[in-house]
């Protein structure tokens, strides 16, 4: 069993504001003891990190790995081969990002994980959704007004990241059929959308029944629904329906936000999206109409962070980028940056992310009996969160399951 000791580590994991010293042991994939003493090995190899800091893999928890255009109706068509092979080299450059645990909200599949967990390529750990649910023309419906094409010929296709499921029966139906597919937890798209043509922002695309009747099968499998939400309102009564996990939230008022956060919720903002939707989006195929929809949920972003903050609702790091855009992923450390303390997007990224995928105690933390997924970074994040940008390029080791993905510190 291959055996690895970090020595005089600055630990950044979230749990103690600006970090603890120590070293940490490494045995297989898991992480065996952390001590503020010497930890003594003759078998395991020793890395000084004098100066370095030492911290969980980072935890994206809102993505959409088999995303690879912008134009999400286009993409839907494209052949499947295609799209797991472009999902591969999406998810490897995710992980050489420090990223070592993704939640995808919508599109990655069983077979996609399996085929990740067989080794075939390098990606983070997944946990999956399945399909995206959404009504007819919601954030899921990619059909133009003059589209009438029955949704289930795209919805068999991997490159399509939803399906349509209508009034309470259907709702509940597609919730079973996704767990019994792999599905971790079921997604809902409860407000209208950007990347979608005939919903605004404010559409509340689900009925309260329909909401509940989804609540209520994951709840019945052990798990949770997260919810596409923008507006206050739509959050308001996603919150009152007992949906747990809060997606995007641009638009939530305070008094929501403490609602949510008395009810044990977790909101998972995504800003970096809307910054490169508005940049990058046109040029990369997004249509007029969904362009003509950024500024709406883009320029309430940082408010509704600072809204949240003052509620005291937990908030977990995503990223929610499509196409090209997947290479602006780190860069939403430094624009939560702006608002938030460092220590509070640390937490984003480890802690609370790790507490979203209902994954505490193995993932976003260094303790023993975590997985040992672990990065080094040069230098203090605390003080530059762009450390953690740059594609990796301040990260001198990325480790997965006690495996060395990369190791710019080896003799």
């Amino acid at each position: 069993m291959s055996a690895t000791v970090f020595t005089n580590a600055r630990i950044l994991d979230g749990r103690v504001d600006g970090g603890i010293e120590g070293h940490v042991l490494v045995e297989g994939g898991t992480i065996r003891e952390v001590s503020d003493k010497p930890i003594a090995s003759s078998t395991a190899r020793v890395i000084d990190l004098k100066g370095r800091t030492l911290m969980p893999g980072l935890i994206d928890a809102h993505v959409h790995v088999i995303a690879s255009e912008v134009n999400l109706a286009r993409h839907a068509l494209l052949p499947d081969a295609v799209v797991a092979f472009r999902a591969s080299k999406i998810m490897n450059a995710m992980l050489m990002r420090g990223f070592t645990t993704i939640r995808d909200l919508g599109g990655a599949t069983q077979g996609l994980r399996q085929a990740r967990d067989e080794m075939h390529f390098d990606a983070p750990r997944m946990v999956i959704c399945g399909k995206a649910l959404s009504a007819t023309g919601g954030h899921s419906d990619g059909r133009g007004r003059y589209d009438s094409r029955d949704m289930a010929y795209l919805e068999a296709r991997l490159g399509c990241l939803g399906r349509i499921a209508d009034g309470v029966d259907a709702v509940r139906r597609a919730c079973r059929e996704e767990i019994k597919a792999g599905a971790d937890y079921i997604k809902i798209m409860a407000n209208g959308g950007v990347a979608s043509p005939t919903d605004p922002i404010a559409f509340l695309g689900y009925s309260k029944d329909e909401i509940r009747a989804a609540v209520e099968e994951a709840d019945m499998a052990q798990t949770y629904v997260a919810a596409h939400l923008y507006t206050d309102q739509a959050i308001d009564r996603a919150v009152e329906c007992g949906v747990l996990s809060l997606e995007h939230c641009n638009l939530i008022e305070e008094k929501t936000a403490r609602k949510a956060a008395d009810a044990g919720a977790i909101a998972c903002p995504t800003l970096v999206t809307y910054e490169y939707l508005k940049i990058e989006g046109a040029s990369l195929g997004l249509g007029a109409e969904s362009v003509a929809k950024i500024d709406t949920v883009r320029l309430a972003g940082l408010e509704s962070l600072e809204k949240m903050q003052r509620a005291g609702l937990t908030m977990a790091f995503g990223t929610d980028l499509l196409g090209e855009m997947h290479r602006h992923q780190s860069e939403e450390f430094v624009i939560r940056g702006r608002v938030l303390p460092a220590m509070e997007v640390i937490r984003s990224t480890t802690v609370h992310a790790a507490k979203l995928l209902r994954m505490e105690g193995k993932i976003g933390t260094i303790a023993p009996g975590a997985f040992a997924d672990l990065v080094v970074v040069e230098g203090d994040p605390l003080a530059d969160l762009s450390l953690l940008t740059g594609q990796g390029k301040n990260l001198s080791v990325i480790m997965q399951d006690g495996r060395f993905i990369k190791d710019a510190l080896a003799a």
